[in-house]
C-alpha cells in the first residue's frame, strides 16, 4: 500500500501552507465599502435617516473583513471618513 504525496498521518510528507499570491488588482471588490458609499450618498442627497446610518454599518463590516496586506493607514482613514 503506497501513501500519498500529502499524507496528513505522515509528518514527514506533509508540507506547510503557503498562500498564493494575489496581484492587488486582482483582489475580489469590497461589496460592504461600495454599498456603505452609495448608501451615504443617498442619505445626503435625499435625508434618509435609514440611508444616512446604513454606511455606518456597512463601513464597520468592510473595516472588519481586511485582510492583513490591505491595511495601510490610508485605506483605513478612508474608510472611517
Amino acid at each position: 500500500m503506497s501513501s500519498p504525496a500529502n499524507d496528513p498521518k505522515q509528518p514527514s510528507t506533509a508540507k506547510p501552507y503557503k498562500a498564493p499570491v494575489v496581484a492587488p488588482q486582482d483582489l475580489p471588490i469590497d461589496y460592504s465599502g461600495f454599498i456603505a458609499v452609495v448608501f451615504g450618498v443617498f442619505g445626503t442627497m435625499f435625508r434618509y435617516k435609514v440611508c444616512s446610518w446604513l454606511p455606518i454599518i456597512f463601513s464597520a463590516q468592510s473595516l472588519a473583513n481586511m485582510r492583513n496586506f490591505e491595511t495601510d493607514l490610508k485605506h483605513i482613514s478612508m474608510a472611517m471618513m
